[in-house]
Protein backbone atom coordinates (compact mmCIF):
# COMPACT_ATOMS: atom_id res chain seq x y z
CA UNK A 1 0.00 0.00 0.00
CA UNK A 2 2.79 2.11 1.15
CA UNK A 3 4.50 1.57 -2.34
CA UNK A 4 1.20 2.36 -4.36
CA UNK A 5 0.77 5.57 -2.25
CA UNK A 6 4.05 6.54 -3.39
CA UNK A 7 4.03 5.85 -6.99
CA UNK A 8 0.48 7.76 -7.07
CA UNK A 9 2.56 11.02 -5.50
CA UNK A 10 5.22 10.67 -8.03
CA UNK A 11 3.44 10.32 -10.79
CA UNK A 12 1.49 13.81 -9.18
CA UNK A 13 4.46 15.48 -9.19
CA UNK A 14 4.99 14.30 -12.83
CA UNK A 15 2.09 15.82 -13.64
CA UNK A 16 2.45 19.09 -11.96
CA UNK A 17 5.66 19.69 -13.43
CA UNK A 18 4.78 19.04 -16.89
CA UNK A 19 1.55 21.53 -16.32
CA UNK A 20 3.70 24.31 -14.71
CA UNK A 21 6.26 24.07 -17.51
CA UNK A 22 3.17 24.75 -20.23
CA UNK A 23 1.71 27.20 -18.14
CA UNK A 24 4.96 29.31 -17.93
CA UNK A 25 5.45 28.91 -21.16
CA UNK A 26 2.12 30.79 -21.51
CA UNK A 27 3.03 33.36 -19.23
CA UNK A 28 6.29 33.84 -21.11
CA UNK A 29 3.85 34.82 -24.31
CA UNK A 30 1.77 36.75 -22.20
CA UNK A 31 4.59 38.82 -21.09
CA UNK A 32 6.38 38.85 -24.28
CA UNK A 33 3.60 40.72 -26.07
CA UNK A 34 2.90 42.94 -23.27
CA UNK A 35 6.29 44.30 -22.65
CA UNK A 36 6.45 44.57 -26.46
CA UNK A 37 3.67 46.62 -27.01
CA UNK A 38 3.75 48.75 -23.59
CA UNK A 39 0.53 46.68 -22.08
CA UNK A 40 0.73 45.96 -18.41
CA UNK A 41 -0.92 42.88 -16.85
CA UNK A 42 -0.72 41.25 -13.35
CA UNK A 43 0.09 38.13 -11.93
CA UNK A 44 -3.40 37.53 -9.96
CA UNK A 45 -4.59 35.23 -7.49
CA UNK A 46 -2.66 31.72 -6.97
CA UNK A 47 0.31 32.93 -9.38
CA UNK A 48 0.42 35.77 -7.52
CA UNK A 49 0.75 34.39 -4.64
CA UNK A 50 3.29 31.58 -5.31
CA UNK A 51 5.32 34.33 -6.99
CA UNK A 52 5.59 35.94 -3.27
CA UNK A 53 5.80 32.92 -1.20
CA UNK A 54 7.13 30.19 -3.09
CA UNK A 55 9.31 32.75 -5.97
CA UNK A 56 7.09 30.65 -8.51
CA UNK A 57 4.17 28.12 -8.94
CA UNK A 58 2.58 27.11 -5.78
CA UNK A 59 3.85 23.26 -5.57
CA UNK A 60 0.48 21.94 -5.57
CA UNK A 61 -1.31 24.51 -7.98
CA UNK A 62 -2.33 23.62 -11.65
CA UNK A 63 -3.32 26.49 -13.25
CA UNK A 64 -2.39 30.06 -13.85
CA UNK A 65 -3.89 33.33 -13.75
CA UNK A 66 -3.43 36.92 -14.85
CA UNK A 67 -5.24 40.48 -14.45
CA UNK A 68 -5.27 43.37 -16.82
CA UNK A 69 -7.53 46.68 -15.91
CA UNK A 70 -10.17 47.10 -18.72
CA UNK A 71 -8.31 49.37 -20.99
CA UNK A 72 -4.97 47.01 -21.03
CA UNK A 73 -7.08 44.07 -21.73
CA UNK A 74 -8.73 45.87 -24.90
CA UNK A 75 -4.92 46.77 -25.84
CA UNK A 76 -4.01 42.87 -25.25
CA UNK A 77 -6.63 41.49 -27.51
CA UNK A 78 -6.24 43.44 -30.46
CA UNK A 79 -2.96 41.95 -31.00
CA UNK A 80 -3.15 38.72 -28.86
CA UNK A 81 -4.46 36.64 -32.12
CA UNK A 82 -1.61 38.00 -34.59
CA UNK A 83 1.31 37.60 -31.76
CA UNK A 84 0.66 34.28 -29.98
CA UNK A 85 2.84 31.09 -31.22
CA UNK A 86 1.87 28.11 -32.70
CA UNK A 87 0.33 25.97 -30.50
CA UNK A 88 -1.50 28.84 -28.43
CA UNK A 89 -4.79 29.99 -28.58
CA UNK A 90 -6.52 33.17 -27.07
CA UNK A 91 -10.36 32.20 -26.53
CA UNK A 92 -12.78 34.74 -25.76
CA UNK A 93 -16.43 33.82 -24.16
CA UNK A 94 -18.07 35.59 -27.63
CA UNK A 95 -16.24 32.57 -29.51
CA UNK A 96 -18.35 29.64 -27.28
CA UNK A 97 -21.45 31.99 -27.11
CA UNK A 98 -21.54 32.24 -30.89
CA UNK A 99 -21.83 28.37 -30.50
CA UNK A 100 -25.25 29.92 -27.84
CA UNK A 101 -23.07 27.65 -24.98
CA UNK A 102 -21.50 29.33 -21.87
CA UNK A 103 -18.51 28.31 -19.25
CA UNK A 104 -17.67 31.59 -17.95
CA UNK A 105 -16.99 35.05 -18.77
CA UNK A 106 -13.20 34.76 -18.55
CA UNK A 107 -10.98 35.07 -22.01
CA UNK A 108 -8.09 33.04 -21.73
CA UNK A 109 -5.05 31.76 -23.34
CA UNK A 110 -5.25 27.89 -24.19
CA UNK A 111 -1.94 25.58 -24.86
CA UNK A 112 -3.24 23.76 -27.57
CA UNK A 113 -0.92 20.44 -26.85
CA UNK A 114 -2.52 19.45 -23.97
CA UNK A 115 -5.75 17.72 -23.32
CA UNK A 116 -7.41 17.80 -19.84
CA UNK A 117 -10.34 15.27 -20.27
CA UNK A 118 -11.80 12.30 -22.08
CA UNK A 119 -13.02 13.03 -24.86
CA UNK A 120 -17.17 13.60 -23.95
CA UNK A 121 -20.56 15.04 -25.03
CA UNK A 122 -19.52 17.82 -22.54
CA UNK A 123 -16.49 18.80 -23.94
CA UNK A 124 -17.84 18.62 -27.46
CA UNK A 125 -20.71 20.90 -26.27
CA UNK A 126 -18.06 23.20 -25.95
CA UNK A 127 -16.38 22.53 -29.77
CA UNK A 128 -13.63 20.71 -27.73
CA UNK A 129 -12.15 24.48 -26.77
CA UNK A 130 -11.68 23.85 -22.83
CA UNK A 131 -10.28 20.38 -23.32
CA UNK A 132 -7.04 21.88 -22.53
CA UNK A 133 -4.32 23.91 -20.33
CA UNK A 134 -4.79 27.65 -20.31
CA UNK A 135 -4.13 30.74 -18.38
CA UNK A 136 -7.19 32.63 -17.26
CA UNK A 137 -7.36 36.62 -17.99
CA UNK A 138 -9.17 38.67 -15.37
CA UNK A 139 -10.70 41.97 -16.10
CA UNK A 140 -10.50 44.76 -13.66
CA UNK A 141 -13.23 47.15 -13.82
CA UNK A 142 -14.32 50.74 -11.98
CA UNK A 143 -16.50 50.26 -9.22
CA UNK A 144 -18.68 52.83 -8.02
CA UNK A 145 -17.25 53.93 -3.84
CA UNK A 146 -20.62 54.36 -2.57
CA UNK A 147 -21.59 51.01 -0.85
CA UNK A 148 -25.26 50.97 -2.17
CA UNK A 149 -24.00 50.71 -5.79
CA UNK A 150 -20.99 49.08 -5.91
CA UNK A 151 -23.38 46.71 -4.48
CA UNK A 152 -25.66 46.87 -6.95
CA UNK A 153 -22.28 46.86 -9.31
CA UNK A 154 -21.18 43.53 -7.97
CA UNK A 155 -25.42 42.08 -7.75
CA UNK A 156 -25.82 42.47 -11.65
CA UNK A 157 -22.88 40.47 -12.70
CA UNK A 158 -24.16 37.54 -10.43
CA UNK A 159 -27.82 38.06 -11.94
CA UNK A 160 -25.95 37.82 -15.49
CA UNK A 161 -24.07 35.38 -14.66
CA UNK A 162 -27.18 33.02 -13.23
CA UNK A 163 -28.81 34.22 -16.96
CA UNK A 164 -25.73 33.39 -18.71
CA UNK A 165 -25.64 29.54 -17.09
CA UNK A 166 -28.92 28.92 -18.75
CA UNK A 167 -26.25 27.79 -21.75
CA UNK A 168 -24.09 25.56 -19.54
CA UNK A 169 -23.71 21.89 -20.78
CA UNK A 170 -24.89 20.66 -16.90
CA UNK A 171 -25.92 22.84 -13.63
CA UNK A 172 -24.27 21.41 -10.32
CA UNK A 173 -27.55 22.39 -8.01
CA UNK A 174 -26.22 20.30 -5.19
CA UNK A 175 -23.50 23.10 -4.50
CA UNK A 176 -26.03 25.68 -3.62
CA UNK A 177 -28.40 26.32 -0.78
CA UNK A 178 -31.94 25.95 -1.35
CA UNK A 179 -32.20 29.44 -1.75
CA UNK A 180 -29.71 29.62 -3.98
CA UNK A 181 -30.98 26.44 -6.14
CA UNK A 182 -34.12 28.45 -6.57
CA UNK A 183 -32.52 31.33 -8.14
CA UNK A 184 -29.96 29.65 -10.30
CA UNK A 185 -32.78 27.36 -11.68
CA UNK A 186 -35.16 30.79 -12.02
CA UNK A 187 -32.39 32.84 -13.87
CA UNK A 188 -30.96 29.96 -15.95
CA UNK A 189 -34.64 29.29 -17.13
CA UNK A 190 -34.73 33.08 -18.49
CA UNK A 191 -31.27 33.15 -20.01
CA UNK A 192 -31.97 30.12 -21.75
CA UNK A 193 -34.30 31.67 -23.82
CA UNK A 194 -31.70 34.57 -24.59
CA UNK A 195 -29.37 34.22 -27.06
CA UNK A 196 -25.60 33.88 -25.56
CA UNK A 197 -24.63 36.40 -27.45
CA UNK A 198 -27.31 39.01 -25.90
CA UNK A 199 -26.34 38.09 -21.87
CA UNK A 200 -22.05 39.04 -22.94
CA UNK A 201 -23.02 41.94 -24.55
CA UNK A 202 -25.12 42.51 -21.14
CA UNK A 203 -22.28 41.70 -19.09
CA UNK A 204 -19.62 43.63 -20.76
CA UNK A 205 -22.09 47.10 -20.73
CA UNK A 206 -22.31 46.03 -17.20
CA UNK A 207 -18.89 45.92 -16.27
CA UNK A 208 -18.35 49.23 -17.88
CA UNK A 209 -21.52 51.70 -17.03
CA UNK A 210 -19.05 53.08 -13.84
CA UNK A 211 -16.29 53.80 -16.07
CA UNK A 212 -15.93 57.52 -15.43
CA UNK A 213 -12.42 57.28 -14.24
CA UNK A 214 -13.76 59.22 -10.52
CA UNK A 215 -13.79 56.08 -8.58
CA UNK A 216 -10.60 55.11 -6.52
CA UNK A 217 -12.11 51.47 -6.70
CA UNK A 218 -11.85 48.24 -8.43
CA UNK A 219 -13.19 45.01 -8.72
CA UNK A 220 -12.73 41.75 -11.22
CA UNK A 221 -15.81 42.17 -12.95
CA UNK A 222 -15.59 38.55 -14.55
CA UNK A 223 -14.60 36.84 -11.59
CA UNK A 224 -16.88 33.80 -10.87
CA UNK A 225 -19.72 35.07 -8.53
CA UNK A 226 -18.23 33.63 -5.22
CA UNK A 227 -15.15 35.67 -5.49
CA UNK A 228 -16.71 39.09 -6.50
CA UNK A 229 -16.19 40.18 -2.94
CA UNK A 230 -12.57 41.64 -4.05
CA UNK A 231 -12.28 44.80 -4.16
CA UNK A 232 -9.11 46.79 -4.88
CA UNK A 233 -7.96 50.49 -5.00
CA UNK A 234 -6.84 51.64 -8.33
CA UNK A 235 -3.31 52.92 -6.40
CA UNK A 236 -2.74 49.21 -5.81
CA UNK A 237 -3.03 47.72 -9.07
CA UNK A 238 -2.41 50.34 -11.76
CA UNK A 239 1.07 50.43 -11.77
CA UNK A 240 2.86 47.35 -11.90
CA UNK A 241 6.52 46.04 -10.29
CA UNK A 242 8.04 43.16 -11.50
CA UNK A 243 8.49 39.93 -9.10
CA UNK A 244 10.90 36.84 -9.72
CA UNK A 245 8.71 33.53 -11.08
CA UNK A 246 10.41 30.46 -11.61
CA UNK A 247 13.03 31.58 -14.33
CA UNK A 248 12.15 34.93 -15.20
CA UNK A 249 10.22 37.84 -13.93
CA UNK A 250 6.58 38.85 -14.74
CA UNK A 251 4.84 41.83 -13.48
CA UNK A 252 2.27 42.06 -10.40
CA UNK A 253 0.44 44.80 -8.72
CA UNK A 254 2.43 47.28 -7.26
CA UNK A 255 1.00 46.62 -4.16
CA UNK A 256 0.59 42.89 -4.15
CA UNK A 257 0.36 42.69 -0.27
CA UNK A 258 -2.84 44.29 -0.25
CA UNK A 259 -4.17 42.56 -3.28
CA UNK A 260 -3.43 38.94 -1.30
CA UNK A 261 -4.73 40.67 1.68
CA UNK A 262 -7.86 41.03 -0.09
CA UNK A 263 -7.81 37.77 -1.58
CA UNK A 264 -6.67 35.43 0.54
CA UNK A 265 -5.60 37.60 4.59
CA UNK A 266 -3.18 35.92 5.76
CA UNK A 267 -1.83 34.78 2.64
CA UNK A 268 1.81 33.52 4.02
CA UNK A 269 0.20 30.74 5.82
CA UNK A 270 0.01 27.79 3.96
CA UNK A 271 -3.28 25.74 4.09
CA UNK A 272 -3.54 22.43 5.82
CA UNK A 273 -1.65 19.29 4.22
CA UNK A 274 -5.07 17.22 3.20
CA UNK A 275 -5.72 20.60 1.24
CA UNK A 276 -2.48 21.02 -0.62
CA UNK A 277 -4.10 19.14 -3.79
CA UNK A 278 -4.76 20.39 -8.14
CA UNK A 279 -8.26 21.73 -8.27
CA UNK A 280 -8.66 21.49 -11.99
CA UNK A 281 -6.92 18.84 -13.49
CA UNK A 282 -8.16 16.17 -11.47
CA UNK A 283 -5.08 14.16 -12.03
CA UNK A 284 -6.12 13.76 -16.21
CA UNK A 285 -3.76 15.65 -18.34
CA UNK A 286 -1.86 14.43 -21.43
CA UNK A 287 0.88 17.21 -22.75
CA UNK A 288 2.01 16.54 -25.97
CA UNK A 289 4.41 19.45 -26.79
Amino acid sequence: MEMEKKAAAERQDYGLASVHRANLDVLKEIDRICRKYGISYMMDSGTLLGAVRHGGFIPWDDDADVAFTRDSYEAFAKVAHKELPEGMYFLEPEELGSRNTFYDFTPRIVYLNSQTHADSEEMRYYGGKLNHLWVDLFILDELPEKRLAAGWSKLRQVLIYGLAMGHRYRLDYGKYGAAGRLAVRILSAVGKRLPMQKILRLQRAAAIRGRKGRSRLMYYSNYQPDFLYVTVRKEWSCETVDLPFEDTVLMAPRNWDQVLKQIYGDYMTPPPEEKRVPTHTDGWITITG
